[in-house]
């Protein structure tokens, strides 16, 4: 058996001072009354777990997230409708000039960010500590924070993906 020679680990550093050197500044936000399709496409489209949702004053209200979608899939029973008699006629295949069997109609979920997401906003200033921001997200259990400045409006968020990038050997 060969003995494999490591070398010792150098502890980590973070090259970060305050919340304002971890945070992105480009925030995408939801609407709250955005469909949760767009939401989920937002997501996907960014490669993000979670947004902030804001109201029509553009204040954060809550997150939306991934786990809050898939609960509410989860929650959700949707039934197929039959198909409607008319979709079955031999006259609407006349009328389209082709047979209409295999079309479906698509049941849209209505319903609006504001009544799936997480009503509850975690926030810091951008002069905050960045140790305190990490262990605020540790004590709150939370993969993302808010910066807001003064006056309550949003102007980053610290995912902990921004955290690890400050990281230094």
């Amino acid at each position: 058996m060969r003995a494999i020679k490591t070398e010792k680990a150098r502890p980590l550093t973070l090259k970060a001072r305050t919340a304002a050197d971890l945070m992105n500044g480009q925030v995408v936000s939801i609407p709250e009354g955005a469909p949760l399709h767009e939401a989920i496409a937002t997501l996907v489209d960014h490669g993000f777990g979670g947004a902030p949702v804001i109201n029509a004053a553009g204040r954060a209200v809550g997150v939306i997230s991934q786990s809050d979608i898939v609960t509410h899939d989860r929650n959700s029973v949707a039934y197929a409708r039959p198909v409607p008699e008319y979709y079955l006629r031999s006259d609407l295949r006349a009328q389209v000039g082709e047979d209409a069997a295999g079309f479906q109609v698509e049941s849209v979920d209505r319903t609006a960010v504001g009544d799936v997401m997480t009503p509850v906003v975690f926030s810091v200033r951008p002069e905050t500590p960045a140790r305190q921001v990490i262990e605020e997200m540790l004590h709150l259990r939370v993969h993302r924070l808010f910066v807001t400045d003064r006056d309550g409006v949003l102007v980053g968020v610290i995912a902990m993906t921004d955290v690890l990038r400050h990281l230094i050997a």
